[in-house]
């Protein structure tokens, strides 16, 4: 079943189940009932990235303060995607869209990842995870990436399980069109590693390109942007072996 976009979805971070009463922390209630000026008796879909999406309906207590009673499941829910997403860390303003598109578009795990060339040597996690968050209340998604702790590619490398393929994003090889790769990969639980502005270092393109378990991927013949190859990349990944 389709996502419903006509009414305010809500992440809450309890169990959820019909029947219950949750009472809402003031920032939510704050929100719903001043910023969106919602009243008694609103509904609303709430998730928790675990037990499906349900209906409920606002209850106020007062001006500051107010319960959701959760009503019946309105969707089940989804498997959690095969999918990891692993990025050099970029600008401010420009992470928090590659975070935001990477929750839409289906993976299970956002890992910053620090390379030779990457512009930021440290990250916001609270900041990442409430852009995960907001990116999958507007989208409908259901299952939530985990964002992992953020480390450097040397590290990220040596504790790899090798039966989990990395597609590597390589702005030096060969070709243009990652179909014909993609199509070849037989593996279904995979990471996909997006590098900086810049690109991998001839450092970082050698160690990757001696590890069995990474393929490299030519992402066409124009020059990209970081943040517009990631989407692209995943948008290709998921088109050809992902659940699209």
């Amino acid at each position: 079943m389709r996502a419903n976009y006509k009414l305010q979805r809500l992440y809450l971070d309890v169990p959820l189940a019909e029947g219950m009463t949750v009472p809402l922390d003031r920032e939510k209630a704050h929100y719903l009932m001043t910023v969106l000026r919602l009243g008694d008796g609103a509904e609303v879909l709430v998730f928790n990235g675990r037990d499906g999406e349900h209906g409920a309906v606002l209850r106020p207590e007062g001006r500051k303060a107010a319960n959701l009673e959760i009503g019946p499941q309105t969707r089940a829910q989804t498997p959690h995607p095969r999918l990891d997403f692993l990025f050099a860390p970029l600008k401010v303003g420009r992470l928090e869209y590659l975070v935001q598109k990477a929750t839409e578009m289906g993976v299970a795990r956002i890992t910053p990842v620090f390379t030779d060339h990457t512009q930021l040597h440290k990250v916001n996690a609270a900041r990442l995870e409430a852009n995960i968050l907001e990116a999958a209340e507007q989208c409908g998604n259901l299952a939530i990436p985990e964002l992992g702790e953020a480390m450097k590619l040397e590290a990220l490398l040596s504790d790899w399980d090798p039966a989990r393929r990395i597609i590597f994003c390589n702005e030096s090889q060969a070709g243009n069109n990652p179909t014909g790769i993609l199509t070849g990969i037989t593996e279904r639980d995979l990471a996909l590693l997006v590098g900086p502005e810049g690109g991998f270092s001839e450092r970082e393109r050698e160690m990757l390109g001696s590890m069995s378990f990474v393929t490299p991927i030519p992402l066409g013949p124009r020059i990209l942007r970081a943040d517009t190859a990631a989407v692209a990349a995943l948008a290709a990944v998921q088109m050809t072996i992902g659940d699209w």
